[in-house]
């Protein structure tokens, strides 16, 4: 049931106040320990960020699209490892058990998840499969009142704080492809499980991610999502219209940061005897750049609100996906263009989130993937067999 306006404008303006006054000025602290601090996310599981999209009858916020998205572009203000530490609790990370989960997994992951007691993380990508999800080789073996699972995964986010992992697993032949595959809901603690070294990633320090490798471990049948073999693929599907305009969102609010960034220092920084932001040029790239923001921003509200309404929206939310992530990039460029030398320092924030912000343009699926998404819906609207 969405919030009342008054409700979600005083949690807005709460996330808000919160992002600005205590995350913001934690960044270049979190870059450099590559750390989140323990206060901080104690904080934000006071604040219910973990359980955004859980309902609330397991303890969660229950937020809509809109209502979800509205948060996230709030905390796309600062730097995207705080987002991401409950993100996948938010996402990937309990949607599939919300969706597809028997009463008794909803029973025992949701209410845990939502308090961020549990961190969920989401373990499909392989050496071999990513964006081809159907090609994965990790198996799942029946045995008995068991299933046997073994295989290796590769940048699982929040892999070393997890307290449960969504594995993608192989109960079918490989011929089968993504019919084949399984989800199963695997508690961190099993004997088998090992983690690999933490990533040295390109940017998001304080974001962890590492190999989780998997040999002979026992889950109960019951741990099957669903209870049915063959669904895995199909469970994962359905959760990528929220994952992919929550992250459409997550660039939104970073883009917006960026441009802020941008007129700061553009209107503080002389040359030739005048504020930078009186030169033309840069007044071009800081008009783009809102253009763009604004763009993004109405493609998000609007199809977060046609998802709310139950309407299809596969096609659109990759849109979103495609563009803003794309968009945020070159936000992030003209914002290092515009801070000239300035920008290519550590010192400012500017140089982080130009790393940072290139992820958005690989996970939850590619930009090439959306572009796939996008045209071979359209050619399925045509009618046409090709």
């Amino acid at each position: 049931m969405p919030l009342d306006n008054e409700t979600l404008n005083q949690f807005i303006d709460s996330v808000r106040r919160y992002v600005r006054g205590r995350l913001v000025p934690l960044e270049m602290q979190v870059a450099e320990e590559d750390q989140i601090p323990e206060g901080v996310i104690e904080e934000m599981k006071e604040m219910g960020l973990f359980g955004l999209s859980i309902p609330e009858e397991f303890g969660g916020l229950g937020l809509t699209m809109s209502e979800e998205v509205a948060i996230i572009q709030e905390m796309g203000y600062t730097s995207p490892v705080f987002r991401s530490m409950f993100g996948t609790n938010v996402g990937i990370g309990s949607q599939g058990i919300i969706i597809d989960g028997t009463p008794e997994q909803k029973a025992k992951y949701l209410p845990k998840l939502a308090s961020g007691e549990l961190i969920g993380s989401f373990a499909l990508t392989e050496a071999d499969a990513g964006s081809d999800a159907g090609s994965v080789v990790t198996t799942a073996k029946r045995d008995g009142d068991e299933y046997v699972i073994n295989g290796s995964k590769r940048y699982i986010t929040n892999a070393p704080r997890a307290g449960v992992f969504t594995v993608m697993a192989r109960t079918g032949s490989r011929e089968e492809g993504s019919r084949g595959v399984s989800a199963f809901l695997v508690d961190a603690d099993l004997p088998g499980i090992s983690l690999g070294q933490r990533d040295k990633k390109m940017g998001q320090k304080g974001s962890h991610t590492c190999d989780v490798i998997f040999e002979d471990v026992r889950v109960p049948v019951s741990a099957m999502i669903g209870g049915k073999e063959g669904q895995g693929f199909k469970t994962a599907m359905k959760v990528l219209d929220r994952g992919r305009l929550h992250i459409s969102a997550l660039s939104v609010g970073t883009a917006k940061r960026l441009i802020d960034e941008s007129l700061a220092y553009s209107t503080q920084r002389k040359q030739f005897g005048t504020e930078v932001a009186n030169f033309q040029l840069v007044q071009a790239m800081l008009a783009d750049s809102q253009t763009e923001y604004y763009a993004g921003k109405c493609m998000v509200e609007e199809t977060a609100r046609a998802y709310d309404s139950g309407a299809a929206v596969s096609m659109n939310a990759s849109s979103c996906k495609l563009y803003c992530t794309e968009m945020v990039g070159r936000v992030a460029d003209r914002a290092v263009q515009i801070h000239g030398g300035a920008g290519y320092i550590s010192e400012y924030c500017v140089e982080r989130f130009y790393r940072d912000v290139r992820l958005f343009r690989l996970y939850e699926g590619t930009s090439q993937i959306q572009q796939l998404v996008i045209a071979k819906q359209m050619i399925r609207n045509t009618g046409s067999s090709l």
